[in-house]
This record gives C-alpha cells, structure tokens and sequence, in this order.
C-alpha cells in the first residue's frame, strides 16, 4: 500500500504539480481512504521519498554492526547504502532530483533527510571518537565530509540523467574523504603546511622625511604579523640612526 500511495502520489505530482495535487486527489487516485494516506505518510512531502526511512534504518543497523578499526571507512559504506536506493530505481529518482529542484518546499524538505542521515554518521563517530577533546568535533566535521562527498558524485548522475555507473563518482569522492581523514589526528597535523615562527619573520623598514631639521621625520614600518615587538623597535631604531 505504501508503494501504491506513492506511486500514485508521484504520478500526480509529475502531471498537475506538486502544489495543486492534494492528498484528497491522491488517495482517489489510488483507490483508498484518507486515512490510509496518512497510516503510511504524515504529509504529502513524505510521500516523495517514500524510501528513506528504511535506508536510514538499514544504515543505522548496519552502522551498529560495524567494528572499530575504521570508523571513517565504515560511515563511508553507511553512505554507499543510501546511493544503493537511487541507483534502484534510476527513472524515479532523477524525476524526483527535477521535482525537487522546482518546488522549495520539497528541497527543504530534502535537506532535513540529509541532515538526519548526517546525524546518523556524526552519532557513530562519537562512539568511536568520543565525546571530549576534539572528537565531538571530528565526528561532525568528517560525517559533513561524508554526506557532501556521496551527494556530489549522486546530482552529478542525477544531473546526467542516471546515464552510466552512480558508484564511479561517489567512490571517487568518498575516496578524498577517507584519504584526508582516515589517519590518525596526530598524523593529519604533521602534513599542514609549517607556518613561519614569529621570531624569523622579516621586517621591513620604509623611511620617509618629511623636513629640512629632521623634526617633521616620519618612519613607516611593514611588519609580517606575530613579528616579536623587540624586533620591530629595533628596525626603527636603525632606521632613525642611519637617517
């Protein structure tokens, strides 16, 4: 019945509107009362991604099953399972992707599922990270990572048409993720670039005079910030003495 309402819904919304179908038109449509409708969908909205809560719930489960010795690897299959569900049925999900591009309602929508699939992953992190320090922190960030990666190589098939492999783009994608954070902190620290240590940054001193009696003398310093103040008042000292 679930699959029918939303069959029935889609094919409404492709063919009136989303805005002007109702869900009195929708349950006529497909032969059942109103409250049969909402049994299954507390809002039309929700009968445009009739699939989600069960791909949610088979990456919870499968996120449970997990072992600790890649928690990056593991939220980056998580998210595999949610390409699984388009890449199913090619021909709704792109007519999905244009509905959702047109109706603001709908793509709202779509960003509160994303983001609870987000919190899904981000939830998993913590377990593995924990919740003090900067692992809190960590989980959010790569789970953010993980969802932009996936969803960046599914519009760009969705955008195609569902023409060719989903995986190809999304593998790639995800493959950024898991080599910028699948290490160790300690050793993502050590590949940022050096920062030049206060102490040897250059200052560089400019001398303008402004009188004959050197009253109206005017020293201008350019300094690279976190240059020591000792140095800066050295430069000048010089600057005044070879003037």
């Amino acid at each position: 019945m679930r699959e029918v309402l939303a069959q029935a819904a889609f094919q409404l919304f492709l063919e009136r509107g989303f805005e002007r179908t109702t869900v009195d038109d929708i349950v006529a449509q497909a032969g059942v009362g109103r409250r049969s409708f909402f049994r299954y969908f507390p809002s039309k909205e929700d009968a445009v991604f009739p699939d989600h809560e069960r791909c949610l719930a088979e990456m919870t489960e499968f996120l449970a099953a997990a072992d600790d010795s890649d928690p990056v690897g593991a939220v980056s299959d998580a998210a595999r399972i949610v390409l699984r569900m388009y890449a199913a049925n090619p021909e709704f999900s792109v007519q999905r992707y244009r509905l959702t591009r047109e109706v603001p309602g709908l793509r709202t929508y779509e960003l509160s599922v994303v983001r609870r699939y987000e919190q899904t992953l981000a939830g998993h992190l913590r377990s593995r990270f924990g919740e003090d320090g900067d692992g809190a922190l960590r989980a959010e960030v790569i789970a953010a990572s993980v969802v932009a990666a996936h969803n960046n190589g599914l519009r760009l098939w969705l955008r195609s048409g569902g023409e060719g492999d989903p995986e190809v783009a999304v593998d790639h994608a995800l493959a950024l993720v898991r080599e910028a954070w699948g290490r160790p902190a300690a050793s993502t620290a050590s590949t940022a670039p050096a920062v030049p240590e206060a102490s040897t940054a250059p200052v560089v001193p400019f001398a303008v005079s402004g009188g004959g009696d050197g009253d109206g003398e005017v020293v201008v310093m350019v300094a690279r910030k976190g240059t020591p103040m000792w140095r800066v008042v050295q430069q000048i000292e010089a600057a005044v003495g070879e003037n």
